[in-house]
């Protein structure tokens, strides 16, 4: 694959299009767009307004789940934060976005589709959200970040926070002690192994779990745990 070529100004246009922001700075766009991989000297690419970028998706993203969920707790807030800052959340918003079709890549960088450069895709983002930070302050990077996060900020709502940390702070709001896990079984071979972990809340119950490692085990019959004692409603 051949190095991408500067962005031309129909490039620009359909970008700003897509963005629905107009860039008075354009070199600024086109450096949110560049992998380190199109400059080997490592000046004027993405990997600074990350950084930045990073932040300011942190700052849009935590104030608006702080509006939508007024009565939710901190722990559950951060949960969800976590999620809609993520990697896999950022290179999702890319994909909508199209914004592969844009990136400056070199040589080495064979394709910017698949699970492998998702990374790169969520670096571009958070990139994006800086430059449009600095062009035009934050309220336009907030009302970008709304444009593309607030639905899935209200959706998460729906979303199971992981089943270990719930259990764990119920559990210490009823017993005051964490819950218990132990391996009742392993089976299988050493490279396909199945684990069934047996978990006890002290006074409230014990569920069985299973699961290809120890840790999705214990997940399981932390899920358990919680439908029977009715925290989580049957999946």
């Amino acid at each position: 694959m051949k190095q991408k070529s500067a962005l031309s100004e129909a490039d620009h246009a359909r970008l700003e299009t897509i963005i629905g922001h107009s860039f008075t700075n354009k070199k600024r766009l086109e450096r949110a767009l560049t992998h380190s991989s199109a400059h080997r000297s490592g000046q004027g690419n993405y990997e600074r307004l990350e950084f930045l970028g990073d932040r300011v998706l942190g700052l849009v993203v935590a104030e608006l789940l702080f509006s939508l969920f007024p009565t939710a707790k901190e722990g559950d807030l951060s949960v969800r934060l976590n999620q809609l800052v993520s990697a896999e959340t950022c290179a999702a918003v890319a994909d909508e976005l199209q914004l592969h079709k844009f990136i400056r890549t070199g040589t080495d960088i064979k394709t910017l589709t698949g699970k492998r450069m998702l990374n790169v895709r969520a670096d571009v983002m958070e990139s994006l959200i800086a430059a449009i930070y600095l062009d035009a302050g934050l309220e336009a990077a907030r009302r970008f970040v709304l444009q593309n996060w607030e639905d899935r900020a209200k959706a998460s709502a729906e979303a199971r926070r992981d089943a270990k940390t719930e259990l764990q702070e119920w559990s210490h709001s009823r017993t005051g002690e964490a819950p218990s896990y132990a391996i009742v079984e392993r089976t299988g071979p050493d490279h396909d192994p199945l684990f069934t972990v047996r978990v006890v809340v002290k006074g409230h119950g014990e569920e069985v779990g299973s699961g290809r490692s120890r840790r999705a085990a214990e997940q399981s019959a932390a899920t358990k745990l919680l439908e029977s004692q009715g925290v989580w409603r049957p999946s």
